[in-house]
């Protein structure tokens, strides 16, 4: 029997040329899995001192009708002063506008507690500094902001609701609304080298905020919290570095709404959160296209941890903005479609990765293990450099470096779809000790170089290439 006919009796359809022989050592650095102690060693959260600002020393009102904008900024202020320390938002409901977090700040929010975030645009103004899906420019402030702050964090076991669908953000994102033109021009302006202090959005413009976003920032904690109803993208670490996001659980169901997104962050720990969303669970990104470029941060050193995903498309999913590289991204003990935790979507790839000659760069070392779960929409693993159909893009773009280790998902269109371009080949795929069950269909490889299967079994008949 022909490789060819082997393979596709194994259930992996090969789309053109025939792959290569698998390339020594992946890389030459060994275990991948290896590194990973050093990096959690590493990352290490803020710690504050023992003082306690309650925000309702400050004027907010529980119930009430006018947001406690004002109240938020004075308790910040007041603790930033005194070096340091915890500003409390006891029980109750509390309305407010955006939230800015200064250096050495922990905004907490007690297990009573929810801090509703006002539906009027106004409230979010003045413009700040943001990156908006990978292009700097001002707009909108996300709900929870900081800029260049150390030691910063949102904690507790309250609710941050973003109200998002009491406010506009909604009719702002559908086909043919308002965010489209504003969307095109952003993407003009970052690949045209428009200089970032001339891209002013905000006021009279249509780009949805973030509900959290920490901007060039570094010692940063989000813990515990329950966050609901964003209108965008919920955690947005950007340029930052030392994160850890722990224990949230993320319900957001508007469109476009990510549920944690590292941005050309280093040394970043996700880990025991749930994600319930209308699009990617945890999505590393590192910059758009020329922006991105010039930029010029990857993200590198990301740990995921003991999560569970329920969303409209990838469980960890890496791209498409990913224009200044990505490297070095683990994840492991995670739970696909958990009946414990249903979610409004399944998940259609517990792994996504997602790259393009539009956005070029590099994506080195992608690795999962100990996947569990089932009910996935499409194929367990779809990595893709031609996302979008390449948006006519012609810069060199590399993936490499993936593996699957000791996963065990029930339910699948097909284990992968590799998609590599004749200009562009996938480099090193590598998956190991898995079982797939309730596969409805063949796998599909196109120009990926050194495919390997080790103890890799589908519906039961064990699959080994080479």
């Amino acid at each position: 029997m022909s490789r060819r006919r082997a393979l596709a009796a194994g259930g992996l359809a090969v789309v053109g040329p025939l792959l290569r022989p698998p390339p020594a050592a992946a890389g030459g650095r060994g275990d991948p899995w290896a590194r990973v102690p050093r990096v959690l060693a590493r990352i290490r959260p803020p710690v504050f001192p023992r003082r306690r600002f309650d925000i309702r020393d400050f004027g907010a009102v529980a119930g009430a009708a006018v947001p406690c904008t004002e109240a938020f900024r004075r308790a910040i202020a007041a603790a930033h002063r005194a070096g340091g320390g915890r500003v409390v938002v006891s029980d109750g409901r509390y309305l407010t506008g955006a939230i800015h977090l200064r250096s050495n700040v922990e905004l907490h929010v007690t297990g009573d507690a929810v801090i509703a975030f006002s539906p009027d645009p106004a409230d979010y103004l003045p413009a700040v500094l943001t990156r908006w899906e990978g292009t700097e420019c001002w707009n909108y402030s996300p709900f929870v902001y900081a800029h260049r702050a150390r030691n910063v964090a949102v904690t507790g076991e309250g609710v941050l609701d973003g109200q998002a669908r009491l406010g506009p953000w909604e009719s702002w994102y559908r086909t043919d609304g308002l965010q489209g033109p504003d969307q095109k021009l952003l993407r003009q302006m970052g690949s045209s080298g428009v200089p970032v202090a001339e891209r002013r959005f905000g006021a009279g413009h249509w780009l949805r905020p973030q509900l959290i976003q920490f901007n060039r920032c570094r010692d940063v904690l989000v813990s515990d919290v329950t966050i609901v109803d964003p209108p965008m993208w919920t955690v947005h670490p950007v340029l930052s570095t030392n994160v850890t996001v722990r224990g949230i659980t993320v319900d957001s169901t508007l469109y476009n709404t990510d549920g944690c997104d590292p941005e050309a962050c280093r040394d970043v720990h996700i880990t025991g959160c749930d994600f319930n969303t209308n699009d990617d669970c945890v999505a590393v990104k590192s910059g758009r296209d020329e922006d991105g470029h010039r930029v010029g941060v990857p993200s590198e050193n990301i740990v995921v941890q003991d999560c569970r995903f329920s969303g409209r498309w990838g469980g960890l999913t890496v791209g498409s903005e990913m224009s200044g590289g990505v490297r070095d991204v683990f994840a492991e003990r995670c739970v696909i479609n958990s009946p414990a935790f249903p979610g409004r979507y399944p998940v259609k790839y517990p792994l996504y990765v997602k790259a393009s000659k539009k956005r070029g760069g590099r994506i080195e070392g992608v690795h999962i293990r100990d996947f569990t779960g089932g009910g996935v929409e499409r194929e367990a693993v779809f990595v893709t450099l031609n996302y979008n159909g390449g948006e006519g893009g012609t810069l060199p773009v590399a993936v490499s470096d993936i593996t699957v280790d000791r996963t065990r998902l029930d339910g699948a269109r097909a284990v992968l779809n590799l998609e590599g371009l004749p200009s562009d080949h996938i480099t090193g795929v590598r998956l190991s000790r898995s079982d797939f069950t309730g596969v409805r269909g063949p796998d599909s490889v196109a120009h990926t170089d050194g495919l390997t299967f080790h103890r890799v079994t589908v519906n039961g008949t064990e699959v080994t290439y080479p």
